[in-house]
């Protein structure tokens, strides 16, 4: 489907009360649009901004990302290229991974997702579900956010994803109780692989890759 046909799709209709309908039909083509980064249109009556859904993760071959809410592995060179792709950009994440962090990353938006009221931290902005954690990532005028963790938000927020940025740590941790959704070969594809032998800072090899959705 190109691009003109899609936006004819979305865009038809009889008369102005089926704009109502828009939010329905643009979830139903959102993956379409993914190959297209980030585009606005403009319609009489209202403004659609199309942002670009990425996950960040390290997953091991047998996809455990964690135990305990803790990390599996240090790997310094992960936490740099982390660093590096998500500055400055939304970062999506769930209460756990927020307080495994410590505190809010810095010189990034810190969006926080949880069901528990009460709860707050100093430099995240807290919603209580998916959709306004987007809708929050969004008025930050950013072209992509960031989905950071943990394993419920990834496994919900995958259908909706454009891209995953996935740390490919070459071993298998069977005692985790975190893991990464397996990723379908048949909806995504690997377009860009790094390979990283150990050292005397990375007691495993890794791998950093990149899939997107096809």
């Amino acid at each position: 489907m190109n691009f003109q046909s899609l936006v004819s799709i979305i865009t038809n209709h009889d008369n102005h009360d089926n704009h109502e309908n828009l939010p329905a039909r643009l979830m139903s083509f959102r993956r379409a649009f993914h190959s297209l980064h980030f585009q606005i249109f403009k319609f009489p009556h209202f403004q659609i901004n199309i942002m670009i859904i990425s996950f960040v993760v390290a997953a091991s071959e047998n996809n455990a990302i964690g135990k305990n809410n803790e990390l599996l592995w240090r790997l310094p060179n992960d936490t740099k290229f982390f660093k590096n792709i998500t500055w400055a950009m939304p970062c999506i994440m769930g209460r756990k991974t927020f307080e495994s962090l410590g505190k809010a990353l810095n010189g990034r938006k810190n969006i926080v997702i949880t069901r528990q009221d009460d709860w707050k931290a100093d430099g995240a902005i807290v919603v209580k579900n998916i959709q306004d954690a987007l809708k929050a990532a969004e008025g930050t005028d950013s072209k992509e956010v960031f989905v950071i963790g943990g394993a419920q938000i990834y496994k919900e927020m995958l259908p909706m994803a454009n891209k995953i940025y996935i740390t490919r740590v070459h071993a298998s941790f069977n005692d985790a109780d975190a893991f990464f959704p397996e990723i379908n070969t048949n909806e995504w594809k690997l377009t860009s692989n790094q390979d990283f032998p150990i050292d005397d800072k990375h007691a495993y090899e890794y791998s950093f890759q990149v899939w997107e959705r096809k």
